[in-house]
């Protein structure tokens, strides 16, 4: 019976599957790591070392999970995993925002409510457990992603703790005079009849009318007085808000601009900035005109015009924010509309006029415009515009227009009482403190800082019921406000035992100290303010509420990492309170991700049939693929992502696992308690551990720079390039063939040991599931910790694999020289000339220079996995090298017989074994 030889080879074996089956294996893996309490375990065994701390911004409790906060949940996991690996103990505690306008308008619409007629309890009720009920849904989304962290503890912004921590936030900026209520035009929104912040504002295009309106001259201080038609003299003012023309008080020039009176073929004249006469003009289709007067804008103070439709007087006022951009040069001016106007009328002590109500509709100070919706109210305002000679042209344009970013609907500005924090007051100090953080990407720094240098005050109250309530308390007898030091303790107190319900429950005099009197009066009777604290407050309170509140953490933060939009949200509001109560920025470093687009680069929708979910994409490649994906990405620019993508990630996935797999059959009862000295290792072994330094340094520095798309690329590309194309190709042969205990062999398991201990502590942060399940599938050193790859740290460069720089040289010829012969060999495949790699007899045709290098090397037939190299200083026919001067490759079949065990082709071949191979199968046969 004729021996099978397959039985005499070292063949893999691994209960590792070549197939990952994530969806399927996941889930248990994951239940297993809370059953085994890794997180807990993790912090426990990382104690005594430097704190990280990443700070959770708080994801919104209204929905379930899409894949941009899916994306920022695996971003954050990398840098907690990678710094738990690196000699930090780094918490991560999660949390939620569940406060705010959607979860009211969800629970108004669920049941029907009427916000008017329900006791404000009942209703918060009600809002809390929608809150509490989405939260527990995306919790547990979120750690099916496999991040790690204090799941079941996260921080609540509707916690009674973490209200109380934002009273006295509140109190803190209040005791040190940057809370004021003021009547200041703020952006408003009439579907929801509250006041909005800018972050809580998003821009879209829309059709409107742009239209250019004669206001007519009463007094001209005597300056037109020269002029022809000097009793007929109009301001040109220009808006593309029609509606707001009841609310103008003023038309705004700047004084450094020259103005010119522009007489028309009827002989009126129009005031114009002189750069822009020709733009208008051209707008209205008029060529035929006169410039008949120049004159400094500063000369136009004080004049007094007549509102085109209202019994009121409008008076020309200076101000800095007139530009050349758009218009007349003259700006229409209505201190209810605009923050601008505002200020520009304030140094004229001109009064402010809102002729529209908190529900859009136009007041009586509209006059004809009064009952109307704001943007019903253009139609027939421009229809009387029209009638009256008023409008000299009009246009339709595209024009951006803010709206609510939670209805939707569009915003208007509208001038109320209102809670404000100075941002002015705190403005340099603020601006000095982005100096000081590390941003990542770097343009971070410039743009907060800019939207902060440019902000007006922040406009913190809103008029709804489902928030941490203003703790502010209002005179019975003067309606004075009252807050004090004492005031802060007393309801801080009560809600960390109550929660802000008590604030509706109970009557004012129970949430104040006893004794309370008005410091103005003495009055000891007192009501209660009725709006909220903007949500944005609520989560930018977090880094007291959170970080100073848990002794197991710090303030301030090491990082904040969000995605872009929060420049204008947690970044900023944050930033803001920190300075205003702890006169520092409340993290060190902060990175902003971009958003999620489709494969062409389009804004996902459900319409357009483009969007995905995490949930999708989990139950079809599992997380690790998803993981996978955040890593490929560079999270500074917009994030493709399509079903194409995640099959090519699936691929490349493969590649990776099998690399590790290969390695892992290849380890079967390998020892590591026994590895080879690096002295006594191959040539071609020391350089693939050099290669592994190459590749460990490469990774650290892109995790410590936070550049995941390299460690993605990098690992992928030496798993391949460097691995299963090269080394491990190479030393098949030895691993199958040569004694199962001999020297050779186990100095190529030894390199593949350090391979994968290293790689996998790598992929470890990326390949949450993957790596663990690798972890558990290989054998350890004595110094590792079998329980979890997270507890063992990420590996460091090793001198000793170093190599010189000749040799590093050496290598790098012999690669490309390998690199050439396999080109030639897939062109004599295709001829047909040979199989198999191992028919191939390789001769080399070098000049003088590249024989002498050439022929020094030793085991080129292994290198290039042929059964025989011929090395000859002549020319010769064949394949010019491409990456090897000097050298023309030709393949011939090889002669000899090939060996039945190791299919290698010699002379030597005997009863079908060659030499090697018939020692190898003698031993064994003597041993049993």
């Amino acid at each position: 019976m004729a021996l099978d030889f397959n039985k005499t080879l070292n063949l893999p074996a691994t209960e590792f599957p070549m197939r990952a089956g994530l969806p399927q294996r996941e889930p248990a893996m994951l239940a297993k790591w809370y059953e085994d309490k890794i997180y807990e375990s993790l912090m426990e065994k990382n104690g005594g070392k430097p704190l990280f701390l990443l700070h959770d911004g708080p994801p919104y409790a209204n929905g379930d999970i899409h894949m941009g906060t899916a994306l920022n949940k695996v971003l954050k996991d990398f840098i907690v995993r990678y710094k738990n690996m690196s000699g930090f103990k780094a918490p991560y505690i999660p949390g939620w925002d569940t406060h705010g306008l959607p979860i009211e308008s969800q629970i108004i619409k669920k049941y029907k409510i009427d916000r008017a007629n329900i006791p404000v309890a009942e209703f918060r009720d009600k809002c809390r457990d929608f809150a509490l009920d989405y939260l527990d849904r995306q919790r547990e989304q979120f750690m099916r992603l496999g991040g790690i962290g204090d799941w079941q503890n996260p921080y609540v912004t509707l916690n009674p703790a973490y209200e109380a921590r934002q009273i006295e936030v509140f109190g803190e900026m209040f005791a040190r005079g940057y809370i004021y209520k003021g009547l200041k035009p703020v952006y408003w929104c009439p579907h929801d009849e509250t006041a909005l912040a800018e972050a809580e504002i998003e821009y879209q295009d829309s059709h409107c009318k742009s239209i250019y309106v004669k206001f007519r001259v009463t007094n001209d201080n005597g300056v037109f007085a020269g002029l022809p038609a000097a009793s007929d003299v109009h301001f040109l003012i220009w808006t593309t808000t029609t509606w707001t023309l009841p609310g103008n008080l003023a038309i705004s020039v700047n004084p450094e601009f020259e103005y010119s009176a522009v007489r028309l073929a009827d002989g009126s004249v129009l005031i114009i900035a002189s750069e822009l006469i020709g733009s208008v003009m051209e707008t209205a289709g008029l060529t035929d005109y006169t410039v008949v007067g120049k004159y400094a804008g500063s000369t136009l103070e004080r004049m007094v015009c007549r509102h085109p439709f209202l019994d009121r007087d409008s008076l020309v006022i200076c101000g800095g924010h007139v530009t050349l951009d758009a218009g007349t040069g003259c700006v229409h001016t209505a201190p209810g509309h605009g923050h601008e106007d505002f200020e520009a009328c304030r140094g004229y002590d001109i009064d402010v006029i809102v002729p529209v109500n908190s529900r859009g509709i136009m007041t009586e100070e509209a006059g004809l415009a009064a009952g109307m919706y704001y943007e019903k109210a253009n139609d027939a305002i421009l229809e009387d515009l029209r009638r009256t000679g008023a409008l000299f042209a009009e246009q339709t344009i595209d024009h951006t227009y803010p709206h609510c970013w939670r209805c939707k609907h569009p915003v208007i500005y509208r001038a109320t009482e209102q809670w404000f924090a100075s941002v002015d007051a705190i403005k340099d100090a603020a601006i000095e403190a982005i100096r000081g953080i590390k941003w990542v990407p770097a343009w971070g720094e410039e743009r907060l800082s800019g939207m902060v240098r440019e902000r007006a005050d922040w406009c913190i109250s809103r008029q709804r019921n489902w928030g941490v309530p203003i703790p502010i308390f209002y005179c019975g007898d003067c309606g004075r406000e009252f807050v004090s030091p004492e005031t802060i303790t007393s309801v801080a107190n009560i809600f960390e035992k109550e929660g802000s319900n008590a604030w509706y429950i109970r009557p004012a005099g129970e949430l104040m100290p006893e004794g309370s009197k008005c410091p103005h009066c003495g009055c000891g009777s007192f009501t209660k303010e009725t709006d909220i604290m903007d949500v944005w407050f609520d989560s930018g309170s977090s880094h007291v509420s959170v970080l100073e509140a848990n002794p197991d953490l710090k303030w301030p933060a090491d990082m904040y990492l969000e995605g872009g939009d929060q420049f204008r949200g947690w970044f900023q509001s944050s930033l803001l309170t920190a300075i205003a109560v702890r006169g520092a920025a409340p993290y060190k470093s902060a990175l902003a991700h971009g958003w999620v687009v489709d494969g062409e680069g389009k804004k996902m929708s459900k319409s357009l049939g483009n969007y995905i979910v995490p949930a999708d994409v989990i139950k079809d490649y599992g997380a690790d693929i998803l993981r996978l994906w955040v890593s490929s990405s560079d999270y500074r620019m917009d994030m493709r992502i399509s079903k194409e993508i995640f099959k090519q990630l699936g691929d490349i996935y493969l590649k990776i696992r099998n690399t590790a797999r290969f390695i892992l059959g290849n380890l079967d009862r390998f020892d590591p308690s026994s590895l080879t000295p690096t002295s006594e290792l191959l040539p071609i072994d020391r350089w693939a551990l050099s290669r592994l330094n190459r590749l460990v340094e490469r990774v650290r520095q892109a995790y410590d720079e936070y550049e995941f798309h390299v460690i993605y690329h990098t690992v992928h590309n030496f798993c391949v390039s460097e691995m299963s194309n090269v080394y491990l190709d190479i030393i098949k042969d030895r691993l199958y063939c040569e004694p199962r205990d001999s020297s050779q062999r186990h100095a190529a398991q030894t390199v593949m040991y350090h391979v994968l201990d290293a790689i996998v502590r790598m992929i470890a942060p990326i390949l949450a599931f993957t790596s663990d399940e690798i972890w558990k599938s290989m054998p350890h050193a004595s110094d590792a910790d079998g329980r979890c790859v997270l507890f063992n740290d990420m590996p460091s460069v090793r001198a000793e694999w170093e190599l010189p720089d000749e040799e590093c040289a050496r290598w790098e010829k012999i690669m490309a020289l390998r690199g050439d012969v396999n080109r030639v060999m897939e062109l004599a495949r295709a001829a047909k000339l040979i199989g198999k790699p191992l028919e191939a007899s390789v001769i080399l045709h070098c000049d003088k220079e590249s024989f002498d290098f050439v022929s020094a090397q030793d085991n080129l037939a292994e290198i290039f996995i042929v059964s025989n190299v011929t090395v000859l200083c002549e020319t010769g026919e064949g394949t010019a090298a491409e990456n090897f001067p000097g050298v023309t490759i030709r393949i011939d079949r090889v002669g000899g017989c090939k060996c039945a065990r190791c299919w290698m082709y010699t002379e030597t071949v005997k009863d079908e074994l060659c030499e090697r191979c018939a020692d190898v199968v003698s031993k064994m046969e003597n041993a049993l």
